[in-house]
């Protein structure tokens, strides 16, 4: 099966590589941490991707883009 264009964008292949890494760290943390930052950056993360991935099953430009820019948002969200 061919991956979709969403699959195939680096940028996506990114944030693929950005929440697993965090999946990974976050374990590691104390309880409290990870109960409350740690889930936070844990949706933030995921959420980059699924973004990405949503927008591009939309069928519009105008959607895309939209769905890019809540995409970025949450990269921000997870940065900080």
């Amino acid at each position: 099966m061919q991956k979709t264009n969403f699959e195939n964008l680096e940028i996506y292949q990114l944030s693929e590589k950005l929440a697993d890494e965090i999946w990974e760290i976050v374990p590691g943390w104390n309880s409290l941490a990870q109960d409350t930052v740690g889930k936070q950056i844990i949706r933030s993360a995921d959420s980059v991707g699924a973004n990405i991935a949503e927008g591009s099953g939309r069928g519009s430009n105008q959607d895309y883009k939209r769905f890019l820019k809540i995409s970025r948002g949450s990269l921000y969200k997870t940065r900080h």
